[in-house]
């Protein structure tokens, strides 16, 4: 998937990373609450990489510690870093909230039925805007946190406050039924 390729190969742009290094780092700017990635692709997509020369790795032994791979960009890398960037920037936007296919088949529902779906999407909702203002306010006066992953998290809170105001207005277009 190109979308995990241009994490990994940005990720390696300005340093040389192990692939749980590279993990931790999805785990620790939250990449994984916006785009689809796992632990096990992270793995497979540096091997991937490393086949198609985009990275190289090092061997390298700290202390007591096992020997690790850490990877670096290659030229073919940062070509291909730069290829993504323009191909996925200049692509139709596509939103997929895996709660829609619960929405279009609301109808098919018992109206008491309904009434608990729609509650639990607004409860992931409340919760999903209760982590990112925590996020937001624990990460904003963060010197180290790049401006682009705030602008992410105020992003993602803007589209979850839409949500919720979306939500509202469909709860009560089936009351007035």
């Amino acid at each position: 998937m190109a979308t995990i390729d241009l994490i990994v190969l940005g990720m390696l742009k300005n340093e040389s990373l192990s692939a749980y290094d590279i993990q931790k780092l999805v785990e620790y700017r939250n990449i994984s609450r916006w785009v689809k990635i796992s632990t096990p692709s992270i793995y497979k997509k540096v091997i991937q990489l490393e086949e198609k020369g985009f990275i190289e790795s090092n061997i390298v032994k700290e202390g007591k510690m096992p020997e690790k791979a850490v990877y670096s960009l290659t030229g073919a890398g940062e070509k291909q870093f730069e290829k993504l960037m323009m191909e996925i920037s200049s692509k139709p936007l596509r939103i997929f909230l895996d709660f829609n296919a619960v929405i279009v088949n609301l109808t098919e529902l018992a109206p008491e039925k309904r009434e608990i779906c729609l509650g639990q999407i607004g409860e992931s909702v409340k919760t999903l805007k209760a982590y990112l203002e925590e996020n937001m306010k624990i990460k904003e006066n963060i010197p180290d946190i790049p401006e682009t992953g705030k602008a992410v998290l105020r992003q993602q809170m803007i589209l979850v406050q839409a949500i919720e105001t979306w939500l509202d207005s469909l709860k009560g277009s089936f009351e007035e039924q």
